[in-house]
């Protein structure tokens, strides 16, 4: 997340159209760039996060229009549920409601973050297939909830929270939800701290937007959280990633126009930058060889887009 719409200059967005002129395009393990769907910006169909089923339809949230939609391979946005607006939103950073992560579970059943400033909504909310969305966790009003990671063997689910710079833990079925990790390193410094979120080989891992790194949380014997490790740094404006399958390399969003190829070591290239058709990208995906990147347009005000790419194995 990084909804900056409401301090974004236009001198700003020209400073990002221009880089796109001098960019280059894809580079390995990346290839084969293409858009495969663009949104509408008059109806704020602008996706924030992204979750990929077996067949390969892209789950993703619309931020500001309120919806989770599908989108099947080669085709258009179909909404599968809108969230309530509030009567008055007063969202922090953003002042308007904001639906931020999403996971998929097994069954189909879909959770999602949602902020909105007040505290009858805002939370993590759930939508079985056929279903209704309903909250099943309310998370503090004043707080900005926005990646969320789920552990289907746990019947957890894992949620940053971007303003108070913690990592919240609930479970799957609803409930109470409590701080699971804390501290500097997952705290803002201006604007919005702890980002993006995944679990990965026994840890939890997350971003910090204002901070620019990659952090990895062991997971303890117990299910607590270990001591917070800074594996990548350097990384300005950095959203939410996704693992390529090989080890802890990873790939992730930048709201500079670009995606950043992340190894285990911290070093990290551009793999994708806005010559491929990035509008401030906001999270990856990753299956089958296929790579998924969403674009938001928060800062180029042109073309949301959903973008694939090949991944060399």
């Amino acid at each position: 997340m990084h909804a900056r719409t409401t301090v974004t200059t236009l001198a700003a967005a020209a400073a990002l159209l221009t880089s796109a002129a001098t960019a280059t395009a894809a580079t390995e393990p990346l290839s084969h760039p293409r858009i495969t769907a663009h949104f509408s910006l008059a109806a704020e169909q602008q996706p924030e996060n992204i979750t990929v089923d077996r067949a390969g339809s892209a789950y993703l949230t619309f931020s500001f229009a309120r919806q989770i939609v599908r989108v099947a391979p080669g085709g258009h946005p179909h909404v599968l549920a809108t969230l309530p607006a509030p009567a008055k939103a007063s969202t922090p950073n953003l002042g308007k409601a904001f639906v931020g992560g999403i996971a998929r579970a097994d069954d189909g059943t879909l959770y999602v973050t949602y902020a909105t400033g007040t505290a009858d909504l805002t939370g993590v909310w759930a939508v079985r297939p056929g279903g209704r969305p309903h909250r099943i966790a309310a998370l503090p009003a004043d707080g900005l909830p926005n990646g969320l990671a789920l552990d289907q063997h746990t019947h957890r689910l894992y949620v940053t929270d971007s303003v108070h710079g913690v990592i919240y833990r609930l479970p799957t079925h609803g409930g109470k939800a409590t701080v699971w990790a804390r501290g500097e390193a997952l705290e803002p410094s201006t604007f919005a701290g702890a980002n993006g979120l995944k679990l990965h080989d026994g840890a939890v891992w997350a971003t910090n937007l204002d901070k620019g790194t990659v952090l990895r949380i062991p997971v303890t014997a117990r299910g607590a959280a270990g001591r917070i490790e800074v594996r990548a740094t350097g990384m300005p404006s950095i959203d939410d990633f996704a693992f390529t399958g090989h080890g802890d390399t990873l790939l992730a969003a930048r709201d500079d126009n670009q995606v950043d190829l992340v190894r285990p070591d911290g070093t990290h290239t551009a793999a994708l930058t806005a010559a491929d058709g990035l509008q401030t990208p906001t999270s990856v995906a990753v299956h089958d060889g296929t790579v998924y990147v969403p674009s938001a347009a928060y800062l180029t005000n042109q073309d949301p887009n959903l973008l694939v790419a090949h991944l060399t194995r």
